[in-house]
């Protein structure tokens, strides 16, 4: 892997999260770390320093059953890894089953990566390293849609969400 400038990268965020899917990943090495398939994301910008005007983020949504979140509530830093397209299986599994029953990497053949405080898949062709800067959580009050809500919460189990601050983008320099 090899780093870049967020500046430098040609994707584009609205196929790669809605279609391609992610991988989650929070943790250390030395007290447990999970990763988990997401398919509902934003890549974009907000806020700023005096060094820096509009930072780049990455917002994703956990829910509050999957074990993803214990790490993502206790780390200060995540990462969102985009794999191959050969990885569906691995994207499925880690999608499907929880990693208190099981170890996820190596059931998928997957390398986990401990670098920058955090977790990420040694095989991702791209890796968001972000920071955390907010973490919230949606609530029936705030949708304007009602529809949204019987349809994707009937179980009002609504997300929690971080928004993640760019620090890092490494991008796998096998690929062409």
């Amino acid at each position: 892997m090899k780093e870049i400038k967020y500046q430098n990268l040609t994707l584009n965020p609205m196929t790669m999260v809605a279609n391609d899917w992610m991988v989650v990943c929070a943790g250390n090495q030395a007290d447990g770390y999970n990763g988990m398939t997401v398919s509902w994301g934003h890549f974009g910008s907000i806020w700023g320093r005096k060094s820096q005007h509009n930072l780049p983020t990455i917002l994703v949504y956990v829910r509050p059953s999957r074990y993803t979140l214990k790490f993502m509530q206790q780390e200060e830093y995540f990462t969102v890894n985009v794999l191959p397209a050969e990885q569906k299986k691995a994207l499925a599994l880690f999608g499907s089953k929880s990693g208190r029953d099981m170890d996820k990497f190596k059931a998928a053949n997957l390398t986990p990566v401990f670098e920058d405080e955090t977790t990420y898949i040694g095989e991702s062709k791209y890796v968001f390293v972000c920071r955390k800067l907010y973490t919230g959580r949606l609530n029936e009050e705030g949708f304007n849609d009602p529809e949204i809500v019987s349809e994707s919460y009937p179980l009002k189990d609504f997300h929690h969400f971080f928004v993640g601050e760019i620090v890092k983008v490494l991008v796998d320099d096998t690929q062409k």
